[in-house]
């Protein structure tokens, strides 16, 4: 049963250049190793930081670019690798029906997603969101064995997480009023979209720490599924007394069968542990032999998804379309976070 279980991804019959905009962390440590890995020619990258733009194409194997020439690369893929709040400055120049992968958020806020859908909408871009959790090989394995009816229906998610993530490995998040939901839990907001589609509504609560000046390191929701699917997420960024203790994990139960899913690169982020899927369909805990990681195979995947739809060869998964969803799901977290919660009664 867990063996025969949907994780790898199909490549593209054949695979176009890749243009990276950005050279930052995420492109040394996922993005180039990631299309390495899938068989992809990175045709370039491009950065407003010439100096580290060149030192990483050379470690690479590849070049660097101004952003026109990166512009101008025949039949290319582009990866925006950038921060979120200069994603429609660069798709607005991408040439018309262009693939595009765009690193997740979908802009700073729900007002920039809007206007980065209406870009792609008005170029025709085949634009995909870089929710690139959806394809780890866990948690397409997790998304088969819930569409098998193997866990019959889905009637808990929970989401934890206790982590000590280095967020100083990302320099652009300085000063920025968003970050936890909008550039972490993001991921497994989009995740439980894909797995239980769009809640009715949530209650939030996202908040920073007085050790440091990140505007917020710590989250917990409800999402509103009905009465019979509960939903809860739980994260902290700032558990800094090192393992066993730290966890990021996600456990799904059903009418017949339940599931266990370690996240394993956030523990000692970028290096990690290996991920863990179990699962438990009325015969025991079995764990299922994943085939990878969600640091670097799922970023494969999903560049492998985005290419066969610009060949035609299958339908995109997390099109802007739907990544809008998991914005507006965002966004309603942070619109809870800042109401007041139920006052409790003080006089008898």
């Amino acid at each position: 049963m867990s063996t025969d279980l949907k994780q790898d991804w199909e490549a593209p019959a054949t695979r176009r250049p890749v243009v990276i905009f950005g050279a930052g962390s995420i492109v040394r440590d996922a993005h180039l190793p990631a299309w390495a890995a899938g068989g992809y020619e990175v045709a370039g990258l491009t950065d407003p930081d010439r100096a580290k733009a060149e030192a990483l194409a050379e470690a690479h194997g590849t070049r660097a670019l101004t952003q026109d020439e990166a512009l101008a690369v025949p039949g290319a893929v582009f990866d925006l690798a950038t921060p979120p709040d200069v994603h429609a400055s660069i798709l607005a120049r991408l040439p018309g029906g262009a693939p595009v992968l765009v690193q997740k958020p979908m802009g700073s806020d729900l007002d920039a997603a809007r206007e980065i859908l209406r870009i792609c909408r008005e170029r025709r871009l085949l634009a995909a969101m870089n929710f690139q959790l959806r394809f780890a090989p866990m948690a397409v394995a997790l998304k088969d064995a819930i569409d098998r009816g193997l866990l019959g229906q889905v009637t808990d998610i929970e989401m934890h997480g206790v982590l000590a993530t280095p967020w100083g490995l990302w320099k652009f998040l300085a000063g920025l009023p968003r970050i936890e939901i909008a550039m972490h839990s993001i991921h497994y907001l989009d995740l439980i979209r894909h797995l239980a589609g769009d809640p009715r509504g949530v209650a939030a609560r996202t908040l920073g720490h007085p050790a440091h000046a990140v505007a917020q390191t710590r989250t917990a929701a409800i999402l509103d599924y009905g009465s019979d699917l509960r939903c809860v997420l739980s994260v902290n960024h700032d558990w800094d007394y090192g393992r066993p203790h730290q966890a990021c994990e996600m456990r799904v139960a059903g009418t017949r069968g339940a599931a266990f899913m370690k996240m394993g690169v956030n523990l000692d982020y970028p290096h990690g542990e290996p991920d863990v899927l179990e699962l438990n369909t009325g015969e025991g805990w079995q764990a299922v032999p994943l085939t990878g990681s969600w640091f670097t195979e799922s970023f494969t995947a999903r560049m492998h998804n985005l290419q066969r739809a610009a060949a035609g060869e299958e339908r995109l998964i997390a099109p802007v379309e739907d990544g809008w969803r998991t914005m507006a799901l965002v966004e309603a977290c942070y619109a809870s976070s800042a109401a007041p919660l139920t006052p409790i009664e003080d006089t008898p």
